[in-house]
């Protein structure tokens, strides 16, 4: 529908709101959800076992024990937005408030062009549920974080296991993000560390759990390819929109595999592997820093923020083009990323400490932090970080927190990060297919469509676009030699000392920088072997590979030429 077309409709719909008066907001009709995704309306089902739900970890801070003062930010020059917009909005009220939003002290002001909340009487109901329904279906919509993953995969073998093509009961799969209206899926490889016997971290076994999930991601694309679509460069999300597919985008949450030896070089393999997102810690903390119960996986107390490793990772990342995830991080790393990061950071699933005391929350000088870096703090669905009374949460309750983050910093820098499949759901938004009552409930409260557009994924996609473009190793790479590996993406292997190879194919009047030759095993580089006459590389591994998923990395380039890199991920059975 052509954009000038779609707005007469959306003006038609709210004068017949304005000239129905006011008194009292109904249910919300099934025809709503069921016009969001006119392809997928007449066969999807849109219910879900909400018993099936499980959250990561009973370690997950409890928010009935764990509290902070609520933190009254000094107003200071240091942290200025970097990213101001002047918004005229489309109202659904006669009469409109204008609403000056301030990040911290600025010269320029985000303003957001607010009426005055409109409460719908009965017989009104279905305009509103049709006027949202058509700002949904043509908005971008993304969320942030979802740990669906944990359930494709088998739980005992860790090898992937349900397609998510089929409705499951599962609060994200194929059809509820289509009837979610969902263009962008971000889903995360979660691990919460692991202690070794005696004491310390064991780096080996993150590693493989983290390789095991990251997996999962890339069976169910392939597994789905006229459904999704992976974004990993500057357009996938354009693409993926045009194409009328579902985006996924691979993060990590919890970085447990990183040490001073092989961190780096990790940090690269996940990178080829798709991962362009990155949580440095979950709640325990690691080598690249503190998470927010200050302890690391054995029990032992942590303490300084941020490390050496850790800085060193955020500056990669910065070139790599992977996002600085802030969620999870206690306070003292939270600030020290910030110090460091030379581009936006996002939140991907944090809600506002000022609204519910919880020491996963932001409090308002963090939320003022992350908007000054041009960055984006997307609301965490789950029950206990929107209330202190979970069990009365509701999408008002989440939408308050949207509210709160909106008066706080502006309009331009609040988003949705549900933590499907991962967490306790409000009442009403039990799984993807129910995001549609988020831009009820917003327009209900006199939020304008271009706002309800920012809140859905605009802001959430300007800063995938910001991350993307400072970081030239996304760019395509030419005139590199083709590395063909003998194993395929996810393949198992019967021994734990295999022999890794690949076939180097050379370009006519191109030669080969012998040196340039390099095979990486789980973040070590080895020197490999190199065959003239078949043009192959390999290696014969010695040293048994004790864990269960690993990844490899082959590496070659012509004389005075980049390095092309062929990465892939495989198991010992």
């Amino acid at each position: 529908m052509k954009l000038e077309n779609r707005k007469i409709i959306v003006a038609i719909l709210c004068c017949l709101l304005l000239a129905l008066c006011s008194c009292g907001q109904a249910q919300v009709s099934e025809t709503y959800l069921q016009t969001t995704r006119d392809t997928t309306s007449a066969t999807v089902e849109t219910t879900t076992d909400v018993s099936t739900t499980t959250v990561k970890e009973t370690t997950r801070i409890n928010p009935t024990t764990t509290t902070k003062a609520k933190i009254t930010p000094a107003v200071t020059t240091e942290t200025i937005p970097t990213t101001t917009q002047s918004t005229t909005a489309e109202t659904i009220a006669t009469t409109t408030e204008t609403k000056t939003t301030t990040a911290v002290t600025k010269a320029t002001t985000s303003e957001t062009t607010k009426p005055t909340p409109v409460v719908t009487p009965t017989s009104t109901s279905q305009a509103l549920d049709e006027a949202a329904a058509l700002i949904h279906r043509e908005a971008l919509v993304i969320d942030t974080h979802c740990d669906t993953v944990l359930k494709i995969i088998d739980s005992s073998t860790w090898l992937p296991k349900v397609n998510i093509s089929q409705t499951t009961s599962f609060m994200v799969d194929i059809p509820k993000l289509q009837t979610g209206g969902i263009d962008l899926q971000v889903f995360a490889s979660y691990t919460s560390g692991y202690a070794q016997e005696g004491g310390g971290q064991d780096f080996a076994k993150a590693n493989s759990r983290l390789l095991a999930l990251i997996n999962g991601v890339k069976w169910t694309l392939r597994k789905n390819p006229q459904s999704l679509l992976p974004v990993e460069r500057h357009n996938d999300i354009e693409l993926a929109v045009q194409s009328g597919k579902t985006g996924v985008m691979a993060s990590i949450e919890g970085a447990y595999s990183f040490s001073d030896t092989t961190g780096i070089e990790l940090l690269k393999q996940y990178r080829d592997l798709g991962i362009r997102m990155l949580a440095l810690t979950w709640n325990y903390s690691n080598a690249l820093g503190e998470g927010v119960n200050e302890t690391y996986r054995d029990g032992k107390s942590s303490s300084g923020g941020l490390t050496d490793l850790g800085r060193a990772v955020v500056i990669e990342m910065n070139k790599m083009g992977i996002i600085v995830d802030v969620s999870h991080l206690n306070e003292a790393t939270f600030w020290d990323v910030l110090a460091v990061t030379s581009v936006p950071v996002i939140a991907s699933h944090s809600s506002a400490d000022y609204l519910c005391q919880n020491v996963r929350n932001l409090n308002d000088s963090q939320i003022q932090a992350i908007a000054a870096s041009g960055g984006v703090v997307h609301v965490n669905f789950h029950r206990p970080f929107l209330a202190a009374d979970a069990d009365s949460v509701t999408i008002d309750t989440l939408v308050d927190h949207i509210d709160h983050i909106v008066d706080l910093v502006g309009i331009d820098f609040v988003g949705l990060g549900s933590d499907f499949d991962g967490a306790k759901m409000p009442q009403g938004l039990e799984n993807a297919s129910k995001v549609p009552m988020i831009t009820r409930e917003l327009l209900a409260r006199g939020y304008a469509e271009d706002d309800i557009n920012k809140i859905l994924g605009g802001n959430a996609n300007r800063l995938i676009r910001a991350v993307f473009a400072h970081a030239s190793q996304l760019l395509p790479v030419s005139g590199v030699p083709v590395i063909v590996p003998e194993l395929a993406m996810g393949t198992g292997i019967p021994t734990g000392t295999p022999v890794l190879n690949a076939v180097i194919n050379h370009e006519a009047g191109k030669e080969l920088d012998l040196d340039s030759l390099a095979i990486v095993v789980d973040g070590v580089v080895y020197s490999p072997e190199y065959d003239a006459a078949t043009r192959t590389i390999t290696l014969a591994l010695t040293a048994p590979l004790t864990e269960k998923f690993h990844v490899v990395t082959f590496l070659a380039a012509f004389q005075g030429g980049e390095t092309a890199r062929e990465t892939l991920v495989f198991y010992i059975k």
